[in-house]
């Protein structure tokens, strides 16, 4: 696998569920912890009242007995298409995240990507501080696993 594969990682599902719904669904801050394993929620900085390009979040993640904080920039914000943003901590670009929605018929296709942007020694600095040595493969089951609450709560809902 080259080394831009191992930065990227994408994961799709179809859900019964109209897109404007699933966008407000995964740009609800506060509610973010009942999809991800690790996003446990965030809220929105500076007066920005929600999604819109150049807001800013503080998001909260959790990994058992871990705990840490980041900032996100919003870049893309066109509710039932695409939410994505930027993440750092401090001066340092930690990852992008995107969500993109694709309807056909009754059914919402959900793509999340994450595409890493730490540097090769911040990946060795958080793979110690946060006991995980290969992100992109952790990421994908947490995205596999973000999506598969996300259609459950879609669905039942």
């Amino acid at each position: 696998m080259s080394a831009m594969a191992d930065k990227q990682v994408e994961v799709s599902t179809d859900i019964r569920c109209d897109a404007n719904t699933l966008y407000d669904m995964v740009s609800d801050l506060a509610q973010m912890g009942r999809w991800s394993p690790e996003a446990s929620g965030g809220r929105w900085l500076g007066g920005a009242a929600g999604p819109a390009v150049g807001a800013r979040f503080l998001g909260r993640n959790g990994m058992g007995w871990r705990k840490w904080a980041t900032v996100a920039e919003v870049t893309d914000a066109e509710r039932g298409k695409r939410f994505a943003f930027h993440v750092t901590v401090g001066p340092l670009k930690i990852a992008d995240w995107s969500y993109e929605f694709a309807t056909e018929g009754q059914t919402t296709r959900v793509t999340e990507r994450w595409v890493d942007r730490r540097t090769p020694v911040m990946d060795k600095l958080s793979a110690l501080a946060m006991g995980v040595s290969d992100r992109a493969d952790h990421n994908r089951k947490n995205m596999e696993a973000t999506l598969a609450a996300l259609k459950s709560g879609a669905e039942s809902e």
